[in-house]
């Protein structure tokens, strides 16, 4: 959906402020209720918070990810937050259209040497910052340990060519009906799994010109991969339909021997009270492609921003300090890892999940980006429709792909 529509269509009106009677100032703040941080979490650092600061109140709200884009676009012709979590994917369309804060001298050298700088990049465009890196996130590969070693396999796979075949011959021996499980419906999710593929097949999204060059190479290659694993009855088919969660909860409940997720599902993959497989998942980086790369990664990381319009933006800006505070962050490391380097050599945030973390070093450094542009969420939903077609069997990986280019190219 085009920005410029979505503010076209626009009901202006205020927003109804609530909180405590006694708080001075009442902050809205935007957040995803899906992976990363649980609703738990968020509430916790809040409560923390207004502890601390008790002239400011702060009100939560937590939508599903495929809501929040078109809440924080909306909310401007409302005044409607003062702090919102976006993905690495927005910068460029936000800061064209002067919808988030320019948080640049806002940020101290301290704090732009102790975050880890591919953290940056999820609120950085054009020179300028928009916000501060919250969550550091990728797709990671999960299995089952105790389904890999039914198989004879004492080790995860560390190709895509190694993960086709383990899943081969975990279903030839009938442990699991269907070995592999993804967030393939029509939605971000297929296009972060696709970029994860594309990225260790040697793909690119666009070439040296910013022309699209998914439709040739190991962009096509990963297509052809995801419909290979469905005719070969190796990916459950209900894959096509599934989001982050309905990932978790199938593998998690004995169906799966492995899944690509975001690392929230190592914690509570492991959890008895979330989980049937607790004690039986592993976690390594998602596989390369032998000759091309090592691992796989795409970069699903997130930050927090103040909208222009908001009207209180100094205290927007403390909320969001403490929230992204290496202090906070490594009180709440289970279920999303810190953006801050000194973090990964503290104690306390790597016991008990060291297989995480370990996997985390080298996912996070090989991360690969989707497309920087103001028009990403038009090309991304062509896209999403291309993928869903060629898993569908309503067109070839090569025909949908090409479909795909072309549009796109007439949307940059």
């Amino acid at each position: 959906m085009k920005i410029k529509n979505i503010l076209k269509g626009a009901v202006f009106g205020v927003f109804a402020v609530s909180g405590a009677a006694h708080a001075e100032v009442t902050l809205n703040a935007l957040f995803m209720a899906q992976a990363a941080y649980s609703e738990d979490d968020i509430r916790n650092m809040t409560e923390d918070f207004k502890s601390a600061n008790p002239g400011v109140n702060v009100n939560v709200e937590l939508v599903p990810y495929e809501a929040l884009h078109d809440k924080i676009v909306l909310s401007q012709s409302a005044n409607g937050y003062d702090v919102v979590l976006y993905d690495v994917i927005w910068p460029a369309e936000f800061a064209q259209y002067q919808l988030l804060e320019n948080v640049t001298d806002r940020v101290d050298a301290d704090t732009r040497k102790g975050i880890l700088d591919g953290a940056w990049t999820t609120v950085e465009y054009d020179g300028s910052l928009y916000g501060m890196p919250w969550i550091a996130d990728t797709k990671f590969l999960f299995y089952n340990k105790e389904m890999l070693k039914k198989a004879g396999f004492d080790t995860p796979p560390a190709t895509w060519a190694e993960l086709e075949s383990q899943a081969k011959a975990i279903k030839d021996k009938g442990i699991v009906d269907y070995p592999l499980v993804w967030s393939w419906s029509q939605s971000e999710a297929a296009i972060c799994d696709y970029t994860t593929i594309l990225s260790g097949m040697g793909g690119q999204f666009l070439d040296a010109d910013g022309k699209p060059a998914f439709n040739t190479g190991g962009g096509l290659k990963a297509l052809e991969y995801m419909v290979d694993t469905i005719d070969d009855g190796l990916t459950n088919p209900n894959s096509r339909e599934y989001l982050e969660e309905d990932v978790r909860r199938v593998f998690s409940s004995g169906q799966a021997a492995f899944a690509l997720n975001w690392g929230y599902m190592y914690n509570l993959a492991n959890d008895p009270a979330e989980s049937q497989v607790a004690g039986h998942v592993g976690i390594a980086p998602a596989p390369g492609t032998a000759g091309i790369s090592t691992a796989s990664a795409v970069n699903g990381s997130m930050g927090l921003g103040i909208p222009t319009k908001s009207e209180h933006k100094e205290e927007a800006w403390k909320y969001i300090q403490f929230l992204t505070s290496q202090k906070v962050q490594d009180q709440y490391a289970k279920l999303s890892l810190p953006v801050w380097e000194a973090s990964y050599s503290n104690p306390d945030v790597i016991k008990g999940q060291e297989p995480f973390v370990d996997a985390a070093k080298t996912s996070l450094a090989v991360m690969a980006p989707r497309p920087t542009m103001a028009a990403y969420q038009e090309a991304s939903s062509v896209l999403q429709e291309a993928l869903q077609n060629a898993m569908l069997g309503t067109q070839t990986p090569a025909d949908a792909l090409n479909g795909a280019a072309e549009a796109i190219g007439d949307i940059q």
